[in-house]
């Protein structure tokens, strides 16, 4: 299993914030079954303020730019559901050109110690 932690930022607006939450308490089945095709196991994503923090498990077999372009791929609705969710979000600062969700690096893994 691989681990990967990303954010990115929701729009400032209180009322946007609510929306993009209460999509994704009725996230759309074809996304969720797409996602688990292409070898996502888990994903979990929390907030604070208007910063969202998203941890995503995944099969040992998973690469982020061809899996998540074969899970775009799968159905129609994939597409309109990511650009539905790009229209509450905006980059960090942080993030590299090009880049949505903003890789985190990994400082520290108990496991290691």
């Amino acid at each position: 299993m691989k681990s990967y932690a990303k954010t990115i930022l929701l729009k400032n607006d209180p009322e946007k914030i609510a929306e993009y939450r209460r999509h994704h308490d009725h996230i759309w089945p074809e996304v969720v079954a797409s996602f688990r095709k292409v070898g996502v196991l888990d994903m979990r994503i929390w907030l604070i303020g208007h910063r969202l923090f998203m941890v995503m498990d995944t099969e040992d077999h998973f690469d982020p730019e061809t899996s998540l372009d074969k899970y775009i791929q799968l159905d129609p609705q994939n597409d309109q559901w990511e650009n539905l969710m790009a229209s509450y979000q905006e980059p960090v600062p942080e993030a590299r050109p090009g880049e949505h969700w903003a890789d985190l690096e990994l400082v520290f893994r108990m496991s290691d110690h």
